[in-house]
């Protein structure tokens, strides 16, 4: 990757990370509530839910930064041919070299999937509204697959110190989930969840890949 892609990349994920983290920290916070064992209105219900914005969003830029950095770049050293079965499996690494979670390894390799084959129905690249939209049912959908593990988390964050669930076993925590409220307690917040990320994935991607198409474009410009 040449330097104005390193420079693309590092910016407009940073400027992608902060821009979802602003618009939509209060639906995460809605999730979280309702996740709880307490209860959503015990947890705190609507109060406070834009508490701690600023910070978040300050410190969701260099980490955003630095994972579309690593992601596009080791997906330049994994280059392979467009037509290749081998791409997603390119796109599954390299958004695990950059955050190693559940969600990206499925978020990411539908957004390519999608981009190219609504690239291909159109005989040229998507715009960066259409790379939103693929983002947005990207996102829906790793959001629906790992709201367990979300469920898990959830738990084991607000689990009392010393009990069992706050060892910070995801599996055990799925099971005790799963024993005291079966399918719908795996899925608690399933919708206001996919609702956040859907939108979370049109704002993050979508500005990703506006923001990096006009840094190029401006480096190309550039004497």
């Amino acid at each position: 990757m040449d330097s104005p892609g390193f420079t693309a990349s590092l910016v407009a994920g940073g400027v992608a990370g902060a821009s979802v983290d602003l618009i939509l920290f209060p639906l995460d916070t809605i999730k979280t509530r309702l996740q709880s064992p307490q209860g959503f209105n015990k947890a705190g219900g609507f109060r406070g839910i834009y508490a701690g914005v600023p910070s978040t969003a300050v410190g969701s830029f260099p980490n955003a930064a630095m994972f579309f950095l690593t992601y596009e770049y080791v997906k330049c050293l994994l280059h392979t041919d467009s037509a290749s079965h081998f791409r997603p499996v390119k796109h599954m690494l390299a958004a695990s070299a950059g955050e190693v979670i559940p969600f990206s390894l499925v978020q990411f390799p539908l957004w390519e999937s999608l981009k190219a084959l609504w690239s291909w129905q159109r005989g040229h690249v998507v715009d960066s509204w259409q790379s939103a939209v693929c983002g947005a049912f990207a996102g829906g959908c790793a959001a629906a697959v790992t709201t367990p593990l979300d469920v898990a988390k959830t738990r084991i964050m607000l689990a009392k110190a010393g009990s069992s669930t706050a060892v910070g076993n995801v599996l055990s925590a799925m099971h005790a989930v799963w024993r005291a409220q079966g399918l719908a307690g795996l899925f608690a917040g399933v919708f206001p969840r996919m609702a956040a990320i859907s939108m979370g994935g049109f704002i993050f991607l979508g500005a990703y890949d506006q923001t990096r198409s006009l840094l190029l474009e401006v480096g190309k410009k550039s004497p």
